[in-house]
């Protein structure tokens, strides 16, 4: 048989380019970040990691560390999973921070305080307390009711915190708990401390004039 010519192992070439695109193409990365001995890791995966598991995730996935403030000014669009072991470690990567899509796993066998995070644009969160209790993998959807609006741009505040009009305050206490996941929503909220007056956390919150929210309280 003859060998195969220079245009042919050209063409060979190309297609095989072509074809390991649209098969890498087609898979969406995800973003893990987690805390361990003092320093944040920022991953970009592939593939789901076992919970926990901090040597697999610096194998499967491509991970680099970040500092703090780095983490502040993030917002996800896409899943976002936290491992994290202390509410302090959390508030840190998570307060006021953009994300969609969510999964935080406690890694720890710490019992955690009664405090809230603020957590723009939620609609999916999942939660593990695998390493403290084990137990399913609980998940809630959050309904805002007005899918036909545009997608909301989050606003740059002098702190690092970026706002939003669907914000979510989760209960950490509820990683404490086996009890189900549990929400809800109070619409055209346009004065978070006259509507909810007894919330002290609203005291911190990022309030835009003529605007109004849609409040959820995840427990």
């Amino acid at each position: 048989m003859a060998p195969p010519s220079g245009h042919s192992l050209l063409l060979t070439s190309a297609l095989g380019l072509l074809v390991l695109d649209c098969f890498t193409g087609g898979q969406k990365n995800s973003t893990l970040i987690f805390t361990k001995e003092n320093t944040i890791r920022n991953c970009s995966c592939a593939a789901d990691v076992r919970d926990c598991d901090y040597s697999l995730a610096n194998l499967m996935c491509s991970c680099n560390t970040v500092l703090p403030a780095a983490i502040e000014q993030a917002s996800y669009n896409d899943r976002l999973t936290i491992w994290f072991t202390d509410a302090s470690a959390l508030g840190l990567l998570l307060n006021f921070t953009l994300v969609r899509d969510l999964k935080l796993s406690l890694c720890g066998p710490n019992t955690l305080p009664t405090e809230y995070l603020a957590i723009c644009g939620l609609k999916r969160l999942r939660i593990s307390t695998e390493a403290q209790r084990p137990a399913p993998d609980q998940s809630l959807l959050i309904d805002h009711g007005r899918e036909n609006e545009p997608r909301e741009k989050p606003v740059r505040l002098p702190r690092g915190w970026q706002t939003c009009m669907y914000v979510s305050f989760l209960d950490m206490a509820l990683f404490n708990r086996k009890s189900s996941l549990k929400a809800y929503s109070i619409e055209n909220v346009a004065n978070t401390a006259n509507s909810l007056p007894h919330f002290s956390y609203f005291e911190t919150f990022p309030i835009l004039s003529n605007k109004s929210y849609v409040v959820t309280f995840i427990y």
